[in-house]
């Protein structure tokens, strides 16, 4: 049987798709519904009431893509309200502690002070068209980075508008090449504009996940 991994915050799974390629069996966990989430299964519920009530024994390694709105970039230009938007990730981690196992925080460039010893990755690593800057905060003792962040040369575009064939997309808010926004990431399941917004380019935790599958396989 395939080790497990739970991954609350799913949202329609572009990190669960990431551990699903590097071999492992993926539970999701989101309090909205996810029609076209693409993990092996999926529960409806609060992250934090899960990792309270549920029993974890299951799980091999525990993932979270905690909210990222109160630390977006946007805040800068207005576009978000930090008070209405939860910071989570010091929960999420506590519970995360007293499984005594692998875990993996994830969030946005402007969290890098709530995270423990922050890995940056960006698409341009997996060559992909876009950048696409996250942060994986990763408990593994054995874990061990070998993707250097190359400097960037392609120009990329402003949401809404399509790229020309040497700029890279920035998939946030509206899509003005939704088809080709998801090429660029990696991602073929997702299908409203929103899902595909707020999705992490699989390659990241697929990465992530061939190392860590190594690591609990022993």
């Amino acid at each position: 049987m395939k080790p497990m991994v739970l991954d609350v915050y799913c949202g329609a799974g572009g990190c669960t798709k990431g551990y699903q390629r590097a071999g492992f069996y993926v539970v999701g966990v989101d309090i909205h519904p996810q029609i076209h989430y693409c993990g092996d299964e999926f529960i409806q519920d609060d992250a934090l009431h899960f990792l309270d009530t549920a029993d974890l024994s299951r799980f091999a390694v525990f993932h979270a893509s905690p909210p990222c709105q109160h630390f977006t970039h946007m805040l800068n230009h207005g576009m978000t309200d930090r008070g209405k938007h939860p910071d989570l990730i010091d929960a999420t981690r506590q519970r995360f502690n007293a499984t005594r196992k692998p875990y993996v925080l994830e969030n946005v460039p402007g969290a890098r002070r709530k995270l423990v010893h922050p890995l940056l990755l960006c698409g341009n690593m997996f060559g992909l068209r876009v950048y696409r800057h996250r942060l994986f905060e990763i408990s593994s003792k054995t874990f061990v980075f070998g993707h250097p962040h190359v400097k960037h040369r392609e120009k990329i575009v402003h949401a809404g508008i399509a790229p020309r064939q040497n700029e890279f997309y920035c998939p946030v808010g509206h899509l003005a090449d939704q088809a080709g926004s998801q090429r660029a990431m990696g991602i073929d399941w997702m299908q409203g504009q929103y899902e595909i917004a707020q999705a992490i380019p699989p390659a990241y935790t697929e990465w992530i996940g061939r190392q860590l599958f190594r690591e609990v396989q022993g």
